[in-house]
């Protein structure tokens, strides 16, 4: 008779784990191309996931840069733009990839401290409320064969 009160006993916790929160949106894969020139924009890139309900990105900070926004390439009448975008969709159980050639993130001013650390904070703004803080690795430019200064306007690779 102790059998199948132990066999329940064991089963509950895996049964009400079913009925817990669901899974929740998350960041990774996050890095920062830092510009050849300190007076051009650096781009960043990470991937988004959905978890069990969709979401949006609506903005993202750090205390590492002056500012920064997020972008995407888009081809207009033959010739490759980059636009400010509000917000991304996140689906459900979805994936968002930021990555070069397509979304992105411009950040202007970033501080020597993050440089020098090799990583820096970013703080996502979540439409359900949430927060989500993200370390991104900062990749400097390589010396040999690195590109031509950019003027500071200029998007061009991001």
């Amino acid at each position: 008779m102790r059998a199948p009160f132990a066999l329940i006993a064991l089963a509950a916790p895996l049964a009400l784990s079913a009925c817990g929160d669901p899974a929740p949106s998350y960041i990774d894969q996050a890095w920062v191309r830092l510009s050849p020139n300190k007076e051009s924009p650096s781009a960043g890139y990470f991937v988004a996931h959905g978890g069990d309900a969709g979401v949006q990105i609506r903005g993202v900070l750090t205390a590492y840069a002056v500012k920064v926004e997020m972008h995407e390439s888009v081809m207009e009448n033959g010739v490759m733009t980059m636009k400010p975008i509000d917000s991304v969709d996140v689906p459900a159980k979805g994936k968002v990839s930021f990555a070069p050639g397509g979304k992105h993130l411009m950040f202007w001013g970033i501080n020597d401290t993050a440089i020098n650390q090799g990583k820096m904070e970013l703080t996502f703004l979540m439409s359900d409320g949430k927060r989500l803080l993200v370390d991104a690795v900062i990749r400097k430019p390589e010396a040999a064969g690195a590109p031509a200064a950019a003027p500071a306007n200029a998007h061009e690779g991001h």
